[in-house]
């Protein structure tokens, strides 16, 4: 079903690409971006990937994804500052978010929460608990919950 989207160039065009939910991984583990991209796909997913949140900017606006999930610890533009950005874009604010760290402590998941996540998925994490994550939200999402 077309639809309108909006381009990186602020460029409202005709969207005709197809209701496949669209997840957008960013981390700087490529191992990681890859096994993410892997799973969801097969999961029936439309997966892009980046490797920091520069790439993930130019990315975002173009692809208007229906998740995200970042990784904190990540060069030039960590993750909390990757999730401030798009919950401060009126376009992408409703877009959930989840952060992926090795760093579990309460600060982190606090900082997470006050920059805009919805959810902090510890690593190593398993497919399942990757795939939970992206179902949940989506359907949050859907109903408008959030």
């Amino acid at each position: 079903m077309a639809g309108l989207r909006l381009t990186g160039t602020g460029q409202v065009v005709e969207d005709m690409s197809s209701d496949t939910p669209r997840v957008l991984v960013i981390d700087d583990s490529k191992t990681i971006r890859k096994t993410a991209q892997n799973l969801l796909a097969k999961a029936g997913y439309e997966v892009r990937t980046a490797e920091d949140g520069f790439e993930a900017l130019a990315v975002i606006v173009d692809f208007q994804p229906d998740l995200v999930f970042v990784d904190i610890m990540m060069p030039r533009l960590d993750g909390y500052h990757t999730c401030a950005l798009i919950k401060s874009n009126p376009t992408l604010r409703h877009t959930p978010v989840v952060m992926l760290s090795s760093k579990d402590g309460i600060f982190d998941r606090a900082k997470g929460r006050l920059v805009g996540a919805e959810l902090h998925l510890s690593k190593p994490f398993t497919g399942d608990e990757l795939l939970d994550a992206v179902q949940r939200h989506l359907r949050k999402k859907s109903r408008g919950v959030g």
